[in-house]
């Protein structure tokens, strides 16, 4: 056993939880969902209400957390298996905190390259297991090795650990699990109110049962035990433990959209003695905040030439300037399907480039039989050029008050935006230009090409 602590580490350990598609869909995010683990994390430490990645899907919304800058600045455009990867010459998080004496580690899932994820900053890679209730004795395991070998943050040895949980990615129902695992809640007890854009219908009453299945039985719990292990080891209170997701659930409406369902995400800090309290703070934040936040708080000097800006005296409760505003974008998936968006405290505007007159969402979406159906009679829509929303009278962004105005329209057969926000839209497209020539966005030039691939 490593030596006592005496209190809060002045260079903690680091433990970051990063799960998929999971957005806000937690118990403490308000949703109909048990989620008693995370909701004690929750409890314990600082939630963050409006925090929002930079991308609605996997590699470039990840891309972001690790170095501060948005996908097309890092060029992670579309998913790493596909082609796209960070390059070799950015400083990641994990090259940062390994400048600063941490040893660096990752265990299970990462989805910024597609080949050695050591390029990234990591001295040790274990991604055999990806599966939440199989990485839980991997982490266990991680966590008393390093009271064994005294490489922890009480003998000035701090660690960073990335723990990357595929759940709940779809499928929901996973061969891997035991049936049991879904029998509750059955489809006729779900409560659809957390899905107020999603029919009542039989396929979706069974999808949502799944996901929250998925959540409680597999989840949860991992995120739990590792906690619990955290503790036995005797290194919970030099740690700070941070969970987060990837970006919105994979729903239609949310996840490949840059709607709040497709950019939301949980995001939870925990430092006993630092970042604690149970506390909720509702200021934008968006996911290039993370990599700067988390070095501020291990006292290592953050970048200034990065997008992102660090949050940590907010979780500190410290004085703190907060954002008026966060960027989102989505340009290749499974397709082409270029989207930029501005969101404030009150207004969500959405600018789509594509040359494609209809709403195409990823397939790992709505991926079963029965999803599709459902997906192509209620939500392959015409794409309007612009989308505005006032998120204080339509939480849900049902009503687009900018022209309903297409590339395939002609003016006579377009409405007008409404009247009373033409100047929100003037403003919110005036400043989303802006955002994109500052960051020299390559849409401005014309369509992204596809990633040449071997």
């Amino acid at each position: 056993m490593g030596s006592a602590s005496t209190g809060p580490a002045t260079r903690p350990n680091v433990v970051l939880v990063h799960c998929h598609d999971l957005g806000q869909y937690l118990g403490c995010y308000g949703a109909d969902v048990d989620s008693p683990n995370l909701d004690g994390l929750a409890s314990d430490g600082v939630r963050l209400e409006n925090s929002f990645c930079t991308a609605p899907q996997c590699s470039p919304s990840r891309s972001s957390m690790m170095t501060g800058a948005y996908p097309h600045e890092n060029g992670v455009m579309g998913l790493a298996h596909m082609g796209w990867a960070l390059d070799d010459d950015w400083t990641t998080l994990p090259k940062y905190l390994r400048e600063a004496g941490y040893s660096t580690h990752l265990l299970g899932f990462q989805h910024e390259v597609p080949d050695d994820p050591a390029r990234l900053g990591y001295d040790h890679v274990d991604d055999e297991t990806k599966r939440a209730l199989e990485l839980v004795d991997v982490v266990g395991d991680f966590f008393e090795e390093r009271v064994a070998t005294g490489a922890h943050a009480a003998d000035d040895e701090p660690f960073f650990v990335s723990i990357g949980i595929e759940e709940p990615h779809r499928p929901f129902r996973r061969e891997y699990l035991p049936e049991e695992l879904y029998d509750e809640p059955t489809p006729d007890d779900v409560d659809l109110s957390d899905f107020p854009t999603l029919p009542d219908h039989p396929g979706v009453r069974q999808d949502v049962a799944d996901l929250q299945s998925v959540i409680t039985e597999t989840l949860d719990p991992a995120v739990g035990r590792m906690r619990t292990s955290l503790a036995e080891a005797g290194l919970a209170e030099d740690t700070l433990f941070v969970f987060t997701t990837d970006h919105g659930l994979a729903m239609p409406r949310a996840k490949g959209t840059c709607y709040d369902g497709g950019l939301e995400t949980a995001l939870l800090f925990h430092q006993p003695g630092v970042v604690e309290g149970g506390v909720v703070h509702d200021e934008l934040v968006s996911s290039v905040d993370i990599m700067p936040t988390l070095l501020e708080l291990v006292g290592h000097e953050a970048p200034t030439d990065v997008a992102g800006r660090s949050f940590a005296p907010l979780l500190r409760g410290e004085s703190y300037e907060p954002r008026n505003r966060i960027f989102g974008e989505m340009t290749w998936h499974d397709r082409y399907n270029p989207i930029r968006t501005i969101r404030t405290e009150r207004y969500a505007y959405v600018r789509n480039f594509s040359l494609l007159p209809r709403v195409f969402v990823p397939m790992d979406v709505v991926p079963t039989p029965s999803g599709r159906a459902v997906h192509e009679e209620f939500y392959v829509e015409q794409r309007p050029a612009e989308e505005l929303y006032d998120l204080a009278a339509d939480p849900h962004a049902q009503e687009n008050l900018a022209s309903d105005r297409t590339p395939f329209e002609t003016t006579a057969e377009a409405s007008d935006p409404h009247p009373a926000h033409v100047d929100a839209l003037e403003r919110l497209r005036r400043d989303l230009r802006e955002w994109m020539d500052a960051t020299a966005d390559p849409l401005l030039e014309g369509p992204v090409p596809y990633p040449s691939m071997d």
